[in-house]
């Protein structure tokens, strides 16, 4: 058996493919982690579509900034309040985009910002009540431009 020699190319070009592709791995791994993400975040409660209020662009021509508002129907009293709204991917390479903690001295339970999108999907907006109890809405925006791609 006759050992094999690589040069310095060889075993350069080998090593960075042999990291790109681990590198690559879990983002283009099997399925979709935001179920789990949302599982890891709240638990196994359902999650009910009402009182929260998402809105994001139908259109969004650049995905690297996207506009979104989150409003959560509540008194924010000391007995009645929203302690958390997360906001999750279904396609970014990571699904958890934000997350807010609020009190009953945030006055409004009302957040809003701009998220980074990789491509045409659906985003979900997931509300915690001081009860525990959880509310979702979703919105879906077509992202001519996707940002969060891996070259």
């Amino acid at each position: 058996m006759t050992p094999v020699v690589l040069n310095r190319r060889q075993l350069l070009l080998g090593a960075s493919a042999l990291g790109a592709s681990a590198y690559a791995l879990p983002v283009f791994g099997a399925g979709n982690g935001m179920e789990a993400a949302i599982k890891a975040m709240f638990g196994n409660g359902d999650i009910a579509e009402a009182k929260v209020k998402l809105t994001i662009p139908a259109l969004s021509e650049n995905g690297f900034s996207v506009p979104f508002e989150v409003e959560v129907d509540s008194p924010m009293t000391e007995d009645n309040h929203v302690t958390k709204i997360a906001i999750f991917s279904e396609r970014n390479p990571i699904p958890l985009i934000a997350t807010y903690h609020l009190s009953p001295r945030s006055g409004r339970a009302k957040v809003n910002g701009r998220i980074r999108l990789a491509g045409t999907q659906n985003v979900h907006a997931i509300a915690q009540m001081s009860d525990g109890s959880l509310y979702r809405a979703s919105a879906n925006s077509f992202v001519t431009v996707a940002a969060c791609i891996i070259l």
